[in-house]
């Protein structure tokens, strides 16, 4: 298995609930390692190159208002398959249809407003987490707690 690392981002629905840490804390209870956090403002620049392959789409605004609208929470999660595991633990991207146990069928009800955006594949992870990070705030560090894994 190869270890990977992928982007996930707490939108602004879940930072305006109060669920950043309960996000973060799946992610760590499952045994993925946090290498990167920040808190920040998405632009209109950022949200368009973000959501570059949907800028043609009807829905392209509607994403664009809604993560420009309030700050998120951008983390960068490494591990074994990191991209696969964590697209599990998010859930379906429509909360509705979302498995419960997933971050999006415990929290989520709106298609829109889904609490999560998480890399979709490890090109998909490379390109996204070249978006919201700088290589110098990525962190290499060994998990004490990894030999009980």
């Amino acid at each position: 298995m190869a270890v990977e690392r992928t982007l996930v981002l707490c939108k602004p629905d879940a930072v305006q609930r109060g669920l950043t840490g309960s996000v973060i804390g799946r992610f760590e209870r499952k045994g993925l390692k946090l290498v990167g956090l920040k808190m920040l403002r998405v632009g209109e620049d950022l949200a368009s190159r973000h959501y570059a392959e949907h800028l043609k789409k009807v829905f392209y605004s509607a994403l664009r208002d809604f993560i420009t609208s309030s700050p998120i929470v951008a983390m960068a999660m490494e591990g074994e398959n990191a991209v696969e595991v964590v697209r599990t633990l998010i859930g379906a991207t429509n909360p509705q249809a979302a498995d419960p146990g997933t971050i999006r069928g415990d929290f989520g009800l709106d298609l829109t407003m889904n609490l999560v955006h998480a890399s979709d594949s490890l090109e998909s992870a490379r390109r996204e987490l070249a978006l919201f990070f700088s290589s110098d705030e990525l962190h290499d560090y060994d998990l004490t707690m990894k030999v009980w894994m």
